[in-house]
């Protein structure tokens, strides 16, 4: 039998080192595919990136795109799902499949309108229950939806 797809992460422009390090790390623990789209805001290099992924950096599958529209090519059949404080839908209400990407914007100004829009029936947010706070980091946005979508395919076990 063959083992299920794997989750695919998709950080767009992100910004700060220590939160792509510790999604790298997240996704090497749960075997999910990590996918940057540049533009980043720092080099692979960074002392902070790889602080915050420690040295499990070698079991990251870890792919790099120009933009979004080369990784939607790659992957014409992907089910995508976009991470927004301002969807409608949430999280716990999607049903994820094994493969299904998971996206998330960068750090400072989340994802494009258009593309929230072109993909409106597939926006999802985490609940914020406190209304001081603007949004989570994203770090842990990440792993709220990918342990959901974990969850749900009975592979926490």
């Amino acid at each position: 039998m063959n083992p299920p797809s794997p989750f695919h992460i998709v950080l767009i422009e992100p910004e700060i080192p220590p939160n792509t390090g510790n999604i790298a790390r997240l996704c090497a623990a749960t075997g999910s595919i990590l996918h940057l789209v540049e533009p980043l805001g720092f080099s692979l290099d960074d002392r902070h990136l790889r602080r915050a992924g420690l040295d499990y950096w070698p079991q990251v599958q870890l792919r790099r795109w120009p933009d979004f529209a080369s990784l939607q090519v790659a992957y014409p059949a992907g089910r995508w799902w976009l991470a927004s404080k301002t969807a409608q839908r949430c999280y716990v209400e999607a049903s994820f499949l094994p493969g299904d990407f998971l996206v998330f914007g960068k750090e400072s100004a989340g994802l494009p309108a258009d593309l929230l829009q072109q993909h409106a029936d597939r926006c999802l947010r985490i609940p914020l229950l406190e209304p001081a706070v603007r949004s989570l980091n994203l770090a842990s946005a990440t792993a709220i939806l990918l342990y959901e979508a974990l969850r749900q395919n009975h592979r926490l076990r």
